[in-house]
């Protein structure tokens, strides 16, 4: 990068930090500092959620995402808004009425201990597991940038974010976030632009689409029903909204920052908007992603885009024969260009014989790419075992680095780092303040004031800050990040909405019924999703619903057996 950028991106991170620990100053009640003195308005709540929901792993994954297998992701997000009209009905009014910290207060008073604790448990696992993968998305920029090794950018980048989240809180983290989206929206906005700009003279934005849509780069939407794939419209609005229903209703990070809403009305409406902008801002992330993909037809693109991975090769033992896999790769992208510019002449004809013709034969040229991709990795890996070698999370910082002009760099770039530092914080300051409510206060110093919660509460956030930053070291070998994410909180979040909905709607299921039901299903779950039975977002479903129907016939066995023993007596 350039001065211009490093002076673009060191100015943004420290402005944004500065203004996040200075709003935030003089936080000394637990209200304050976990719930921001539920002050904020509907804008401050949604920018604040979606700024949670949308991590640098959203700026970074998406697009290479979109790139590798096209806009069919954006279905995930279909269940969304009607989760969020749910969510306003029923979860947000219960919690701005019972005055809770955290979600799982709830459950003791509904339930019992032991079912809150349970619940808490399983929120800690998923969540501590899922932030560390958000500390590592940064850290990947870094390290690319620098061209370094991960680890100690990962290290920078969780000692920054555990750092402004200890001494702000939720209201530095919701300031922060407000900013945040502002100038994200702006630089994804600027970015479109130039991809386009940059594109051949002959290829404008319509035709960008059409190539890429020939390349199967624009399939979003899939009405074909299948148990095993993850991205179409059914599993996208009935698995999908049972994610979204349990991650913003029980997952601590999202239900901390709609509690900070000043009234249930500026809760709701702050939801509400979230459900109706997510899906088209999703959907323009992807399609940078794809506009990307197109320019890549004209522009020869990396090799390998994690230039760190490719450089340990170019210094091995085995550079010889890195250089007879990259000749063998510039002369198939110039024999593939020439038949991508037929291609573009057939759609300027709109001649549908030689489009099909160009097209198969455009697509014969990316599998013989990919071909040449595996040879690639085969030799990665034998120079090196622990070799990351996957590198979708890599292609749009890629792009960004190389063809974007002097200052945008920095200031993309600052946008990613932004997206991880509000979703993380966010996510830090939901892991303190479960482990403070909902065990240090129910069970080490119940008799505690405000001064010694809070300082419980920085504490537990540095504590989770070094767990999460230990997870984001092992994150390198998981893929795509946005699907690990998602496949990682499919495992629990299905279970722990069953709890709630028990909560809300069987009054008569009492705890014994719904804390076992929760272990089996969980049980079930975890068979399910390790042997791939089922696609990822139906996992939702069936825990959800496991947990209601096992805790329903449990609790019907139970009072069988109670009244046949009073029969008995």
């Amino acid at each position: 990068m350039s001065n211009i950028d490093w002076a673009v991106l060191l100015l943004t991170l420290l402005g944004i930090v500065g203004y996040g620990v200075y709003k935030s100053r003089g936080t000394r009640s637990m209200d304050a500092y976990l719930l921001g003195g539920q002050s904020m308005p509907w804008y401050t709540v949604c920018l604040s959620v979606m700024a949670t929901q949308a991590s640098a792993i959203t700026f970074l994954s998406a697009p290479g995402l979109a790139y590798s297998s096209g806009m069919s992701f954006v279905q995930f997000y279909f269940g969304l808004p009607l989760a969020m009209i749910v969510l306003c009905v029923t979860f947000v009014p219960i919690f701005h009425r019972l005055k809770v910290y955290t979600a799982y207060e709830y459950l003791e008073q509904r339930f019992d201990f032991k079912t809150r604790a349970l619940t808490a448990f399983l929120f800690l696992i998923q969540r501590g597991l899922s932030t560390g993968i958000t500390i590592y998305a940064p850290a990947i920029i870094l390290s690319t940038i620098l061209n370094i090794n991960v680890t100690y950018t990962t290290l920078f980048m969780g000692g920054l974010v555990i750092f402004y989240t200890v001494f702000g809180g939720t209201k530095a983290v919701s300031y922060t976030q407000l900013l945040q989206m502002t100038i994200i929206f702006c630089g994804l906005f600027a970015a479109g632009v130039m991809v386009v700009h940059l594109l051949p003279e002959s290829v404008g934005f319509g035709k960008a689409i059409s190539i890429a849509g020939k390349m199967g780069r624009t399939n979003a939407i899939d009405f074909d029903f299948s148990w095993t794939n993850p991205y179409n419209v059914w599993s996208g609005i009935i698995g999908g909204f049972f994610l979204q229903l349990s991650y913003f209703g029980t997952d601590q990070s999202q239900v901390g920052r709609y509690l900070t809403g000043s009234s249930v009305g500026q809760s709701r409406l702050g939801l509400l908007m979230n459900g109706l902008v997510k899906i088209p801002m999703q959907f323009l992330i992807l399609l940078i992603g794809v506009l990307v993909f197109t320019f890549y037809q004209y522009n020869k693109a990396p090799l390998f885009f994690n230039s760190y991975e490719l450089s340990k090769l170019e210094k091995s033992e085995h550079k010889a024969e890195l250089a007879q896999i990259q000749n063998k790769y510039d002369q198939l992208f110039e024999n593939k260009k020439l038949e991508v510019e037929k291609l573009d002449a057939a759609l300027a004809k709109d001649d549908q014989t030689l489009i099909d013709q160009q097209r198969t034969s455009v697509k014969q040229y990316d599998e013989d790419g990919k071909a040449i991709r595996e040879e690639l990795t085969t030799l990665m890996k034998k120079n090196d075992a622990n070799a990351s070698t996957n590198d979708t999370n890599y292609i749009f910082l890629s792009f960004v680095t190389e063809y974007l002009p002097k200052g945008l760099i920095g200031l993309l770039i600052a946008i990613i780092f932004l997206a991880s530092m509000g979703s993380t914080a966010s996510a830090l300051n939901s892991l303190a303040s479960t482990t403070v409510v909902d065990i240090y206060k129910r069970l080490i110093n119940k008799t505690g004031n405000d001064g010694q919660y809070v300082n419980a509460s920085r504490w537990a956030t540095i504590l989770w800050g070094v767990v999460c930053i230990i997870m984001a070291l092992f994150t390198s070998k998981i893929g795509n990040l946005i699907e690990a994410v998602n496949i990682l909180g499919s495992f629990i979040y299905g279970t722990i909405l069953g709890v709630f909905l028990v909560a809300f709607y069987l009054k008569r299921v009492k705890s014994k019924a719904v804390f076992y039901a929760a272990i089996l299903a969980e049980i079930i779950v975890c068979i399910l999703g390790f042997n791939e039975v089922v696609a990822y977002l139906w996992l939702n479903v069936i825990g959800c619903l496991a947990v209601v129907i096992i805790a329903y016939i449990l609790q019907k066995l139970m009072k069988k057996n109670t009244a046949e023993v009073t029969a008995g007596v």
